[in-house]
């Protein structure tokens, strides 16, 4: 009677000690997440945003010069000749927003590219025409899909891709972790083909996302979601528990804010817009807006991107496997060693045997008891999504 009273606190303290342990997770979380939204996203403002004056005349000319100076630095002004030039640079993303002076002012944007930079563009020209006491025309010349009308279900299509993906991570790597790494390999590329195609169906016949290229969308979106998968199925060897926590960093944290899905690189603090240039969030992102709107312009680069992060899981994979090779080897040498000490044991008498034998199996139920208790905490975590 007792006993139990007395063996209550020492167990509650153990579990409390437990808990708080994993408390670490979710603090770090907590705290990534607010530095990389916050820091991306709490205060966007252009620089060096390239806006085309169209003309070229002295007026033209002067125009471009006085927005370029009043901007301090937040916007690149450019003069070109005629209209075509300047919607021929918004298709191929060499500028944002083209200004045609004149009794009847007219900008010329391209939504598809950026919703929140068309705004930012629609709001510098509006000011510039109502100084001019002219009302101001806009024209889209690169309109999203009606069913995508602020230009972010792209970014939001990432988020779900990227989730799926990296949430597949955790499962393979827990409940996984007893099979060969090849299994877990194949198991990645096949998890990222059912996440892609779910991914399109929700782009094409679910929300009308897009209203064409669902082909090569589902193309990136199967490059993007394996080379997340292959990448954490590899890192699972190194990081164990700690996995889901990194890949957050990698593909939330790191990958969301610099996508361009909300903002343009145009509009981010410098950290962020770097990472823009090769993170693969950024490469699906744009890729997929080169293929669906801009007729694949620069389409090789972003793929080469998705590519690139391709190729990291693959070698993450082949380094994965040799380091659990070596464990294995380790595993054995020590097994050889263990069971040379029971032979001497079983020689030194009767009881010997016994002893090693329940030994043995109570270190094995420890054992297996722990990869359980591991695995579930592991699964429990990828609640962090």
């Amino acid at each position: 009677m007792s006993a139990g009273p007395s063996a209550a606190p020492g167990s509650t303290a153990a579990a409390l000690r437990h808990v708080l342990g994993h408390f670490v997770t979710p603090l770090l979380m907590c705290i990534g997440m607010g530095l990389a939204y916050l820091g991306a996203f709490h205060a966007p403002e252009p620089h060096d945003l390239r806006v085309d004056v169209v003309g070229s005349g002295p007026s033209a000319q002067v125009l471009a010069q006085t927005l370029q100076d009043k901007s301090d630095g937040a916007l690149s002004v450019r003069t070109v000749p005629d209209r075509a030039a300047a919607v021929d640079h918004l298709k191929t993303q060499a500028s944002y927003g083209a200004y045609l002076p004149g009794k009847h002012p007219e900008l010329l944007v391209a939504s598809a590219s950026s919703d929140t930079t068309a705004t930012v563009v629609e709001k510098v020209f509006t000011k510039v025409a109502a100084g001019q006491g002219d009302p101001l025309k806009v024209t889209d010349t690169a309109p999203t899909a009606d069913g995508d009308p602020t230009g972010q279900g792209i970014f939001f299509l990432l988020v779900a891709v990227s989730i799926g993906s990296y949430a597949s991570v955790a499962v393979i790597g827990g409940a996984g972790a007893v099979l060969a790494l090849r299994i877990r390999a194949a198991l990645a590329v096949a998890a990222s083909l059912v996440v892609s195609v779910i991914g399109v169906a929700f782009a094409g016949p679910v929300f009308g996302l897009v209203d064409h290229g669902l082909g090569g969308l589902w193309a990136m979106a199967w490059l993007y979601s394996a080379g997340i998968l292959l990448i954490g199925v590899g890192l699972h060897t190194f990081l164990k528990r700690w996995t889901t926590l990194g890949l957050m960093v990698l593909f939330v944290m790191l990958n969301f804010t610099s996508s361009g899905g909300i903002f343009r690189p145009e509009l981010q603090p410098g950290f962020f817009a770097s990472l823009h240039s090769f993170w693969n969030g950024a490469g699906f992102v744009e890729g997929v807006r080169s293929h669906v709107y801009f007729g694949g312009h620069a389409l090789g680069g972003h793929v080469l991107v998705l590519a690139l992060w391709f190729v990291v899981g693959m070698a993450l994979i082949g380094l994965a496997g040799l380091a659990e090779s070596k464990r294995r080897k380790a595993a054995v040498e020590t097994a050889a060693v263990t069971g040379a000490v029971a032979g001497s044991a079983e020689a030194g008498g009767a009881h010997g045997p016994k002893h090693a034998a329940g030994a043995g199996t109570r270190t094995e139920a420890g054992d297996a008891e722990k990869i359980e208790e591991e695995i579930e905490e592991e699964l429990e975590e990828t609640v962090g999504v």
